[in-house]
C-alpha cells in the first residue's frame, strides 16, 4: 500500500513540477517559453566555460592510470596500508576520489566483481565512495563557471576533507566489518 503511494507520487512528482511552473509563469504573464530558452543559452555559455577544467581533470585520470602511478604506490604503501589493515585495491579509490566521481565508480565496480558485495575491501570501498567528495571536480565546475581563478585555500580545505573522509571512512569499515 505505502510502496503503491510512493511509486505513483515518484512518478508524477516531476510532470506535476513543470506544470505548476508552467501556470504558475503564463498567471504572472511571464514569458516561459523566452525565459527557459535564456535560462538554457546561459547554461550552455557556463558549459563551455568549464569544459578545460574537466578536460584538465580527465586527462590528469587517464595520466594516472596509465603512468603506472597506482602500482608504484601500491608496491611503496604496501607495509604502510598492511598495517592500517587497508587492502591495496582501495588505494586507487583514495587517490582517484578527488579528481573524479566517474573515474571512482568505475574503480568500484571492478573491486565488487573482483571481491564480491560482501567482502570487506567491498563495503570500505563503498563507505570511501559515500564519505568523501570530488574536490577537484566541484572547484573546476563551481569556481570555473563564476570566474574565480584563486582557490588555493578551497583547495588545501577540500584535500583536508578528503583525508578526514578516508581516515572516518577506514575507522568505519574496521567498526563494523573486522
Amino acid at each position: 500500500m505505502i510502496k503503491a503511494a510512493i511509486d505513483l507520487i515518484s512518478l508524477w512528482l516531476i510532470p506535476a513540477i513543470i506544470l505548476i511552473v508552467l501556470v504558475w509563469g503564463i498567471a504572472k504573464k511571464i514569458p516561459v517559453y523566452e525565459s527557459f530558452i535564456d535560462g538554457a543559452k546561459d547554461g550552455l555559455k557556463v558549459s563551455v566555460d568549464i569544459l578545460p577544467y574537466l578536460i584538465a581533470i580527465i586527462v590528469a585520470v587517464s595520466m594516472l592510470r596509465a603512468s603506472g602511478f597506482f602500482e608504484i604506490a601500491q608496491h611503496l604503501l604496501s607495509g604502510v596500508l598492511e598495517w592500517l589493515k587497508i587492502p591495496l585495491d582501495v588505494l586507487p579509490v583514495m587517490v582517484v576520489r578527488s579528481l573524479s566521481g566517474s573515474a571512482v565508480l568505475g574503480l568500484f565496480s571492478e573491486i565488487a566483481n573482483n571481491f564480491g558485495p560482501d567482502s570487506y575491501v567491498t563495503k570500505l570501498t563503498a563507505i570511501m565512495v559515500g564519505s568523501s567528495e570530488t574536490t577537484f571536480y566541484v572547484l573546476a565546475v563551481y569556481f570555473g563557471s563564476v570566474g574565480i581563478k584563486k582557490f588555493r585555500h578551497a583547495v588545501l580545505t577540500g584535500i583536508l576533507a578528503d583525508i578526514i573522509g578516508i581516515v572516518a571512512a577506514v575507522a568505519v569499515a574496521r567498526w563494523l566489518f573486522l
